[in-house]
């Protein structure tokens, strides 16, 4: 039998809000039976992986640290590649993100002056103040980062909340220019460390389950691995149709995963 490795989204596939959807449970307990590997990777930048494996458990899911990766783990291993001693980062999100940049010691500033680098999270306390800092970095030239490139994020009862794709836009919207980087899915460099250094699997052998076609979809198809799109999310069966990267398979939720 051929291993294969499933890399799950989580908001919208595995769970909505602090709903688990139905049968995700069974279906990640059957694939580890059958002796495949599972991993979690979600682009939201307002929990740290911790959190994460704390859900998960609380869910049913049992999870280890080293099987969850999110957009903060993944932006701190390109700043511990890229930056100098002598840069600093100047950070717009939330709690965890701070958290999981101080925990490798990435030097950070609040002096948009001194900053090197300006990393974007998803921050629900975004304000023109935050913006004016960004930006006056960017003057400095400073090299922009961003956690993710989601729009929205969905919640449970079928809406929607602004995601840091709002931070990006307002960002591009005083600078005029797009942003120098986005870390989170659907860089290459995401899929890479996903498949070569977490799985250690060819990209053939991985399957990218998620719910939006922009990222998790994009992603896969770009990166060569085989791509599943959940109904359970943001995304429609009607929305496919006219998708430019459409999924290998599309699932109504997480449950019939076992199938393929």
């Amino acid at each position: 039998m051929m291993i294969k490795g499933f890399i799950f989204d989580l908001d919208g596939t595995v769970y909505l809000d602090d709903q688990v959807i139905d049968g995700a449970v069974e279906a990640i307990k059957k694939l580890r039976e059958r002796g495949h590997k599972v991993i979690f990777l979600t682009n939201k930048s307002i929990a740290t992986r911790y959190d994460y494996v704390n859900k998960l458990n609380k869910l049913g899911i049992n999870v280890s640290l080293d099987e969850v990766v999110n957009s903060n783990y993944i932006t701190v291993k390109y700043l511990k590649e890229y930056m100098k001693e002598e840069d600093a980062a100047l950070v717009i999100g939330e709690e965890a993100l701070f958290e999981e940049l101080k925990e490798e010691h990435i030097k950070l500033t609040n002096d948009p002056n001194q900053a090197t680098y300006v990393v974007l999270g998803w921050d629900r306390q975004f304000n023109y103040e935050k913006l004016n800092a960004a930006y006056q970095a960017w003057l400095n030239k400073a090299i922009i980062l961003a956690t993710n490139p989601d729009r929205t994020c969905p919640v449970y009862g079928g809406g929607q909340i602004p995601d840091c794709g709002a931070m990006i836009g307002a960002l591009e919207g005083a600078t005029g220019q797009p942003i120098d980087s986005i870390i989170g899915k659907p860089s290459r460099l995401t899929a890479e460390f996903v498949v070569n250094e977490i799985l250690e699997l060819k990209p053939e052998q991985c399957y990218m389950v998620g719910d939006r076609l922009e990222t998790d979809i994009r992603m896969g198809v770009e990166n060569g691995l085989n791509t599943v799109l959940v109904l359970t999310g943001i995304t429609t069966a009607d929305m496919v149709k006219d998708a430019s990267y459409k999924p290998k398979y599309v699932l109504e939720s997480i449950k019939e995963i076992v199938n393929l």
